[in-house]
């Protein structure tokens, strides 16, 4: 059978994701959930992996605290390595039955370090520190340090909130500061935008002449920003396309090697394992590659090497050689492949988008005569693509009885660039996930259960698209 292409443990569920680059390797530490009641503590385990194709589980890693203990549960944090070659890991501790002055469950900076290359760690309980005056004691998580090397210093990062202030409105990046790993001190905010609850998982990197900011948005929307500067204290700008990927992923941390950038975070479950169910914490990984344009702005596709690794071909038969345009300028028209496809591939499709055209896009487990399936649309008079399905949720045999009125899967919608002209979009389905990546650009992830097999189609509505190139490939069995 073929391997999976995203990750995930046998025993549990990918939360949170560390990402580190040793020695060529990607260490990729996350928070294991295992959704058992009572609740136990969470751990941080480890997969490594060189190319994202294979993946190593390693198992636990850095264990949870006992039941008393300010780590029962170890959450998010961040790895570095000081000049000794000693490596230090910070995290979050958490206990529920301990409380704060303020009653809020009690969350805590904790270090550990390791001198064997990460096999052990060796937690320091006496060097842990909690929220800074002025801040809620029940955010203070997900420390990330870095080294400013202009100040000679390192600088912590950490998801926060005012204690005072519009309760959806205190989130703030703090900062403390430190000249040996040990101490800590509390300085101004890194970030304080007064607008969110809080910001998740911060991550700061420094690309050619730009600086980035990443957080995940713990507020009206769950979806991970990138913010820019030219330096690192800011001003930070706000680029036009701002996510790096919809609803469904999450806490989305990053690493480098040889210039390139990853952005891993995880794609969430839904309850039930139905497409109508409610958005789990934790999932399965994902990993997105970013871009650098010419003005700093991050584009976001699949790494090349997940792409290579779908290596045979699948002959799908469409109605028509190519190229072959779908003319509909005030109606709808569909091919839709006469083979019903594998639970795993990879598609690739070259539209041409005529101008005026309202939508056009692909159909995934699609019926026969493309009447249902999953949908992904490009809409280019909205300028957005979105993950759509029919039939959506049915409640009764009458036509009000039916979710007509909503216009794609809420919080599946990726604001993207569809002037009329040549535009690629490719797809990756394996079981219940679906990644689509448009023009190597922009990216919409999420989960797609209660369609578990059908055709694959391409369509227009009110307008024309030609269909260029087409091609679906498998990855090898073993």
């Amino acid at each position: 059978m073929s391997q999976p292409v995203f990750f995930k443990p046998d025993d549990g569920w990918v939360g949170d994701v560390i990402p580190f680059e040793h020695e060529g390797e990607f260490w990729l530490f996350y928070l294991q959930e295992l959704r058992e009641y009572p609740k136990p503590g969470t751990s941080w385990s480890l997969v490594t992996t060189k190319d994202f194709v294979s993946f190593e589980d390693r198992g636990v890693s850095l264990a949870h605290g006992l039941e008393d203990d300010a780590d029962f549960n170890a959450y998010t944090g961040s790895i570095v390595l000081d000049e000794s070659g000693v490596h230090h890991l910070f995290y979050t501790g958490q206990n529920p039955a301990r409380l704060g002055s303020d009653g809020l469950a009690l969350q805590l900076v904790m270090h550990a370090t390791s001198a064997d290359g990460m096999t052990t760690w060796t937690k320091h309980p006496e060097l842990t520190f909690g929220a800074s005056a002025g801040l809620e004691s029940g955010d203070w998580r997900d420390p990330f340090v870095f080294k400013d090397t202009s100040r000679g210093m390192w600088r912590m990062l950490l998801a926060a909130r005012h204690a005072e202030g519009p309760e959806r409105r205190r989130g703030v990046i703090a900062e403390c500061v430190s000249t040996d790993l040990l101490s800590w001190e509390p300085t101004e905010p890194f970030w304080d935008p007064r607008r969110y609850i809080t910001h998740e998982c911060p991550d700061v990197f420094q690309w050619g002449d730009w600086w980035y900011l990443v957080y995940s948005e713990f507020s009206e929307s769950f979806t991970t920003h990138y913010r820019m500067a030219k330096g690192p204290d800011g001003p930070w700008l706000v680029p036009m396309f701002d996510t790096v990927d919809s609803r469904a992923f999450y806490a989305s941390k990053t690493t480098e090697r040889d210039g390139r950038r990853f952005f891993i975070g995880w794609i969430a479950s839904k309850e039930g394992a139905h497409d109508d169910g409610a958005w789990e914490w934790a999932g399965t990984m994902s990993v997105l590659e970013a871009h650098q344009n010419d003005d700093g702005t991050l584009a976001f596709s699949f790494a090349s090497e997940l792409v290579e690794s779908f290596g045979h071909g699948i002959p799908v038969t469409l109605n028509g050689a190519l190229p072959h345009t779908l003319d509909a300028v005030d109606g709808y028209s569909a091919l839709v492949s006469d083979e019903i496809l594998p639970a795993q591939f990879y598609a690739r499709a070259v539209l041409q988008i005529g101008p005026d055209t309202t939508e056009c896009g692909l159909l995934l487990r699609s019926s026969f005569d493309g009447d249902q399936s999953y949908i992904i649309r490009l809409e280019p008079k909205r300028n957005r693509l979105v993950f759509d399905r029919w039939p959506r949720t049915v409640t009764g045999d009458a036509q009000w009885h039916i979710s007509g009125d909503v216009p794609f899967a809420i919080e599946l919608e990726r604001p993207c660039d569809l002037s009329a002209g040549m535009h690629t979009l490719e797809i990756v389905v394996d079981g219940d996930l679906c990644v689509a990546v448009l023009d190597r650009h922009v990216a919409l992830s999420t989960r797609i259960y209660d369609r578990p097999e059908g055709r694959l189609g391409v369509f227009v509505g009110e307008g024309s698209a030609t269909l260029h190139e087409f091609e679906v490939r498998q990855r090898t069995t073993d």
